[in-house]
Order: C-alpha cells, then structure tokens, then sequence
C-alpha cells in the first residue's frame, strides 16, 4: 500500500494537533511540519529566569472545552496537567477606580447565584433587578447574527455589558464587544436563550448537571502545564515522529499538479497528498491566492488585533497587602490602559521563586492598539502606574518582560461564522486541502487543538474516498 504523505504548514499548536492526529489515525503515514519560525508553538512560548516562569502567550486550558486534556491524555502527559491554586479563587472588576469582587456563580455574561449578586457593590440596585429582569423576559427574535454587546443589553441591561461582559469577553478576544459575533464567540449563550428563554435559568440548569457529573473536579475552570504552557507545546512535539518538524522553513508556494500538492519551501519542492494549512488567516490568504482568489479574498476579510503583555516579579513582602484573588480586569468604561492583569503566582504553582510574586499585565487589542508600540520602559511604567492605583502597589519590581503579539488574535466580527462557511465551501473544490486556526471556529488552545485534529480527520477522509 502506498504510504500517504501529509504536509502541515504552521507549528501552532493547531498544527501540531493536525500532525499527531495523522499520525493517530494513520501510524504509517508521513507527516512533515513546515515551520517558518525557530520554534514551534506560535504565541504560545514560556520563558524560565531565575525561577520565574513567564507566559508570553496562553497560560491555561479551560476544562469545559475538552480538546486540550483530551490530547494531553491520549499522549500520556495528563499527569503534568495543573489546576488553579487553592485559596481565594475569584476575579475581581475595575469600577470607579476600586477593585470589586465578581459574584460568586458569574459565567462570564450573566450571574447563577442570586444572593451573591443581590449583595454585590459592583452593581447598582438598578442595576440588579435589570439583571433579574431575564428571568421573565420573553425569548429574543432570531434574525441572523448578533453582537455580543446588543445581547447583553438585551437580556442583562447595560451594567451587566460594561462591567463584566465588556472586560471578560472582551478581554478574551482583544474585541469591542459591539462588533464581536456572539454566535462565533459565545454560542453557548445563544443556545441558552432558545432552549430556556432565560440565560440565568438555562445556567443554572447547566451549572446543577456539571456538579452533578463533577466536571472539572481535578482541575477547577482552568489547567495549564506545570511547567508552564510553552511546556504543553514541547510535550506535542516530542511525541511527532523524529524529523517530522522542520523549523526555519517558509512556505513561499503552493500549487496543485497532476492530482497531487506540491509545495515549495526555501525553494525545495516537497510533494504531498494532502495539505493542511495552520498559519494566520492573512498568511494563508497570500499563499492561496494563486489557486483561488475568491477564497483568498474571505480570509484577508479576517481582521487581526495585537496586543502586549508587561509582566513583573516583586517581593512578596512588597506587594502582600494588595494581591487579592488571580487579578482583576478593567472594564473599557474605566478609561484606563489597562485590559486586565493576572497574578500568576497566585493562580498556579511553581511561577515564582519562594518569597516572591509574579504579575502579568495587559495593555493594547483593539480598542488601545497604539499602546502595543509604545517602547519597553513606557509600558512597564504604564502598568507599574496602574498596579500602584489599583492595587497600592509602589515597590521596585525585581524582574520586568515585555512581549508584543502582533496581529495575533482573529477578531470575531457579527457575521463571522458566514465568512467561516464560504471559506469552507471554496475548500470543497481542492481536494485534500485544509485549514486549522484560531481564525475559525474558536481562538483558545482547545479550539485550535479541535481545529488542528478536525482538519486531519477531513483530509484523511477524503483520502479515502473515491472521489
């Protein structure tokens, strides 16, 4: 039997997941990774410096997507998986300058618990029974898609938009939550209203089956690598096939001759039965114009925001008065630089040394774009300004980083999930060729892993078939 050769363009994580799905399916198939970069994992990197672990990218999984822990068991790395620290396990919300505690059962839009947001100083009164307004609020009229922000308002009212749906959500996509397609981002909302009518009935609904399965039991909402995510990504590579990853290697062609693919990378021709293509929506609309313009053109359509993380190691002794919770995040209401800061030490094991703490902050997306340029020094005093408003933090940081991701985060926009669909159906025409990324149906690590293993299973499928 002939053994079929897969080419994936792009070591991101949805490349690699591509990769070792083949590789699942196939044992015997060839599998080559073109990466044009000196690493792999895309945005998602961990830097290790005198005991500080520092995320540029990602630094968790969410439990409730299962793609992540699923391949982390089948590779038989689980065991190295980590859930969020013991202690106080809550976010806290920029309002007025202060720092306000979410209430307890908030899921990201809307609140599970009552009594938790009947006795919350984040919201007025009004505010509230705004809120408790959706419970009899009859279902929405489905005309299309809808932003994120006009179905806030819609079931939860204007406080429930600005001061946690905006920084919680909008904080995830770098997006203005008025453009941000709520059926591409947050479908789980949208399914909600149509089969409860109610958001906070259909949560609750939801939260009582997980408790009852314990979802999430080991974990909590959140698990990263112990040793960081930069870690998870090396834990994927290895298990590839030795001389699978070529790194340094740019794919400058692709075209498809004689029933078969062919791609040049640094002027080497390299043959192919399939191909999947897990580069930035931008990246592969240039190399897939020569074949099909129309499909080229709906993904340049994508929009990218960039953004910039400022992360900074303190004394603990320093800074113990003002850490409470994993962070806090800043509503864009608030007028500040800030989009939100997590302090890592306190999330998860091992990110700093004993005796310190280790915070990330972040500046930039696509409502303060100009910040993301703004030199080193600029930033760290920004956010040291900030921390020492917000949090009463005024010591000399011990260790400072600053890294820029530029135009890496696919922007969502209302109408979106058509856009996906037309690419997907100019995809029809090309036999074995497809594309995995966060520009599609799902920007965390989880819905590139499903991305990267959903375009392998395609290709394979179609490998097989008579056509």
């Amino acid at each position: 039997m002939t053994t079929r050769r897969v080419v994936v363009i792009g070591a991101g994580v949805a490349g690699l997941a591509a990769a070792l799905r083949v590789r699942e399916r196939d044992p015997a198939a060839e599998v080559s990774v073109l990466e044009a970069a000196a690493r792999a994992g895309g945005t998602v990197a961990t830097e290790r410096t005198d005991g500080f672990l520092i995320e540029t990218g990602a630094d968790s999984v969410i439990t409730e997507k299962p793609w992540a822990l699923a391949l982390a068991t089948r590779h038989g790395f689980a065991e190295r998986l980590i859930g969020t620290s013991e202690g106080e396990r809550r976010t806290y919300v920029v309002h007025a300058g202060r720092l306000h505690a979410l209430p307890d059962g908030f899921l990201m839009l809307a609140p599970t618990a009552l009594w938790p947001l009947a006795t919350s100083s984040l919201f007025t009164l009004r505010g509230k029974l705004r809120m408790g307004l959706d419970l009899v609020l009859p279902r929405g009229r489905f005309r299309g898609d809808e932003s994120l922000a006009s179905f806030v308002r819609r079931r939860l009212g204007r406080e429930a938009l600005e001061r946690v749906a905006d920084p919680l959500v909008g904080g995830i996509y770098s997006a203005n939550p008025e453009r941000l397609s709520l059926a591409a981002s947050m479908p789980r909302f949208l399914d909600l209203e149509r089969k409860h009518r109610s958001v906070i009935l259909g949560l609750r609904v939801g939260a009582s089956a997980a408790a009852r399965q314990g979802a999430g039991a080991r974990y909590g909402l959140f698990a990263s690598h112990r040793d960081g995510m930069g870690a998870f990504v090396d834990e994927m590579v290895r298990r590839l096939p030795p001389g699978a990853l070529r790194l340094r290697t740019r794919v400058d062609v692709l075209a498809h001759e004689g029933g078969r693919w062919q791609v040049l990378a640094d002027g080497t021709p390299v043959g192919a039965d399939a191909v999947i293509v897990g580069i930035p929506a931008y990246a592969a609309a240039r190399l897939l114009a020569p074949l099909d313009t129309a499909l080229a053109r709906e993904l340049e359509a994508i929009d990218y925001a960039s953004a910039a993380t400022v992360t900074l190691g303190y004394r603990q002794a320093d800074v113990r008065a003002g850490l409470r919770g994993f962070g806090f995040v800043v509503p864009h209401v608030e007028g500040r630089p800030l989009i939100a800061c997590t302090y890592s030490s306190r999330k998860y094991a091992g990110r700093a040394p004993e005796g310190f703490e280790l915070l990330r902050a972040y500046v930039g997306g696509t409502r303060r774009p100009e910040l993301v340029e703004r030199s080193d020094d600029d930033l760290v005093q920004t956010v040291r300004g900030e921390l020492r408003a917000l949090a009463a933090i005024t010591a000399e940081p011990v260790l400072t980083r600053v890294a820029r991701q530029r135009r890496a985060m696919p922007q969502y926009a209302v109408g979106h999930l058509e856009r996906v669909a037309a690419i997907e159906r100019r995809l029809d025409a090309w036999p074995a060729l497809q594309l995995a990324g966060a520009a599609y149906r799902g920007v965390g690590i989880p819905d590139c892993i499903r991305s990267g293993e959903t375009a392998a299973d395609a290709v394979l499928d179609a490998l097989a078939s008579p056509r």
